[in-house]
C-alpha cells in the first residue's frame, strides 16, 4: 500500500496538479484573509477565514480527486491496478491517504495566517485546532466522493463536474428540505469554527467519508469481476 501512496504523490508533485490545487487554495484563501479579516472584519480570529474557506474546497478538491481512477481507465492502466496482488481495499484507501496528505500540507501553509494574526494579538488557540480538525474531516468527506466520482467514469472532466455538482447540490437541498440537513456537509462543519466538536456531526463526516470509499471499492470489484 505505501508503494501506491508514493506513486500518487509523485503524480501529484511530479506533475502540475499538487501545485495547482495548493496555489488555487492558497490564492483564494489569501484574498479572503486579506479582504475578510484584515480589511472588514478587523479581527483575529483565524477561525473565520475557514467559513469561506469550506466553500473554496467545494471547487479545488476535484482538482486532486478527478484523476484518480478515470485516468487509469482513460490510459488502459485500471486493469492492471486490479489485478495487481494488492486488494481493491488498499488501493482505494491509499489514494485517498495520498489526497489526503496533499490537503494536511495545504492545511499547514494556512498556519502562515495564524503567525501574522498571533503579531498582532494570539488567535485562540483551541478554537483554531477545532477549526483546523474540522476543516480536515470535511476535506476527507469531499475527497471520498471525488475519488468515487472518478470511479465511475474515464473522463476526468466528468469527474469534476460531478463532484462539483454534488457538493453544490448539497448547500441549498437543506433550503428544499430539513430532511437534507444531515447531507450538507459545509452545515455539518459549520460548528467546528466555534469551537464545538460535536460527536455526532463528527460520526457523520467520517461515516460518509467511509461510504465513499466503500462504494469506490464496489464499483471497481463490478468492474473487476466482468474484466
Amino acid at each position: 500500500m505505501l508503494a501506491v501512496i508514493k506513486k500518487e504523490l509523485k503524480g501529484y508533485f511530479l506533475s502540475p496538479i499538487g501545485y495547482i490545487f495548493i496555489g488555487l487554495f492558497l490564492i483564494m484563501m489569501s484574498l479572503i484573509f486579506s479582504s475578510e479579516i484584515l480589511n472588514y472584519y478587523r479581527t483575529n480570529n483565524f477561525e473565520y477565514i475557514f467559513f469561506s474557506g469550506a466553500t473554496v474546497l467545494t471547487f479545488v478538491i476535484p482538482v486532486i480527486t478527478m484523476r484518480a481512477f478515470s485516468e487509469e481507465r482513460k490510459n488502459g492502466t485500471e486493469q492492471l491496478l486490479v489485478t495487481s496482488p494488492l486488494s481493491l481495499t488498499k488501493i482505494v484507501i491509499a489514494k485517498f491517504i495520498a489526497a489526503t496528505i496533499v490537503v494536511v500540507i495545504t492545511e499547514i501553509c494556512t498556519l502562515l495566517y495564524f503567525a501574522v494574526l498571533s503579531y498582532f494579538s494570539m488567535p485562540n488557540i483551541p478554537i483554531a485546532l477545532c477549526t483546523l480538525l474540522g476543516f480536515l474531516l470535511l476535506a476527507m468527506a469531499y475527497i471520498s466522493f471525488g475519488i468515487f466520482a472518478s470511479s465511475i467514469t474515464e473522463n476526468q472532466i466528468v469527474a469534476f463536474v460531478i463532484t462539483v455538482g454534488f457538493f453544490i447540490a448539497s448547500w441549498f437541498l437543506p433550503r428544499v428540505s430539513s430532511i437534507f440537513d444531515n447531507f450538507s456537509l459545509i452545515n455539518i462543519f459549520s460548528g467546528f469554527p466555534y469551537g464545538q466538536i460535536n460527536i455526532a456531526d463528527t460520526v457523520t463526516m467520517i461515516s460518509f467519508t467511509v461510504l465513499c470509499l466503500i462504494l469506490t471499492i464496489i464499483v471497481l470489484q463490478r468492474r473487476k469481476s466482468i474484466q
